[in-house]
């Protein structure tokens, strides 16, 4: 099991709408067949690791990071694939929360006479598998916020000097991360500022994440970087209802998705923006900044993880800080995150916090 999800994990940012999901299947102590979700979402795990094992998938074991599929989407459901395919036994980690997967998959399994088990290495799946489930039940993405900073929390000078506060090896673990995710968003106030490209670059990367601006207003260059690629790797703008027609038209003759969202007081409500992102099948959201819009998913209790990287440099109070105004008066009410690893990353260091649940 721990080997179908290390197969599932490299499908991670390719495969959305669907669960990025491994299979190893097993007959005599030998692996006669593996395979992950591909890129698009199809062919799904099992059937990559089913063509692959052939004949010799009769009487064998199968273990899956996610319940097999019971329904009739694009493809048949995986699960009637394994009992056509005479496996013996499937080993599930977690449940599909989908509706029209939930049980159904394991019932048809043994149904058919085949031993299931369930629940092995389910923690495990279960994190990995985070975005689809959020997607699922509650219609959002999973969203991680980055943060690069001094050690005082500041990501540029008073100045507006930022590139570049952390080194090498963080931007280099940055784009690593951004080929993880299904989409890189960032706010209007830095697509402004650093007019950046938002790809993945310097790793071999074929697919493109979708790269989300969330601007009120749309006022972004259109000579920018974002807008002369829009047609070479997606870009999709959350926007407010009160955007300007010529600007819509214009975004959207460039080849830029334009998604209408809520206001909340005088922004774009990130719940919205998450809803809207969820609705168009997006399972993991890899959040860049601004100050303004790191803020706003924070206080809305919207990031699921926070990723630190913080340089040995310290700028002042002078320097722009990392997080905008949160309004927090009382210890009790600041966001808090667990931390679950820290690391060197050249000269900096790397944290990773989750979310604490509420009680």
């Amino acid at each position: 099991m721990a080997l179908a999800l290390q197969l599932g994990r490299r499908g991670l940012g390719r495969c959305w709408p669907n669960p990025a999901v491994g299979c190893v299947i097993v007959k005599g102590g030998r692996i006669v067949g593996r395979g992950w979700t591909q890129p698009g979402g199809r062919p799904h795990a099992e059937t990559v690791a089913l063509q692959q094992a052939g004949a010799s998938a009769r009487g064998a074991t199968v273990y899956v990071s996610l319940e097999p599929c019971a329904h009739h989407g694009q493809t048949p459901p995986c699960a009637r694939a394994l009992v056509d395919a005479g496996v013996a036994r499937v080993v599930v980690a977690v449940q599909d929360s989908d509706a029209r997967v939930s049980g159904r998959g394991l019932a048809m399994l043994r149904d058919a006479g085949i031993a299931v088990k369930l629940g092995v290495l389910e923690d495990v799946a279960a994190r990995d598998l985070q975005g689809f489930f959020l997607k699922t039940d509650l219609g959002r993405p999973f969203l991680t916020l980055k943060l690069a900073t001094s050690l005082d929390g500041r990501i540029a000078t008073a100045t507006g000097e930022s590139q570049w506060i952390t080194g090498p090896d963080s931007r280099r673990m940055v784009h690593a991360m951004r080929m993880r995710h299904d989409a890189v968003m960032v706010g209007g106030g830095t697509a402004r500022t650093d007019d950046p490209m938002l790809t993945v670059r310097g790793l071999g990367a074929n697919d493109q994440p979708v790269r989300v601006v969330v601007s009120r207003r749309l006022d972004m260059p259109l000579m920018s970087n974002l807008a002369r690629t829009a047609r070479d790797a997606p870009v999709w703008i959350a926007h407010g209802p009160d955007a300007d027609p010529a600007l819509l038209r214009a975004w959207r003759d460039l080849g830029a998705k334009l998604l209408a969202c809520d206001l909340e007081g005088a922004h774009v409500s990130p719940a919205s923006v998450l809803a809207a992102l969820g609705d168009r099948g997006l399972t993991r959201v890899f959040c860049e900044g601004g100050g303004a819009l790191a803020a706003s998913l924070l206080a809305a209790d919207l990031v699921d993880e926070l990723v630190t990287f913080a340089a040995g440099a310290v700028l002042g109070a002078e320097g722009y800080p990392a997080i905008g105004a949160l309004g927090v008066e009382r210890l009790r009410d600041a966001p808090r995150f667990e931390l679950q690893s820290q690391r060197a990353m050249g000269e900096d260091v790397m944290a990773i916090w989750h979310r604490i649940e509420a009680s």
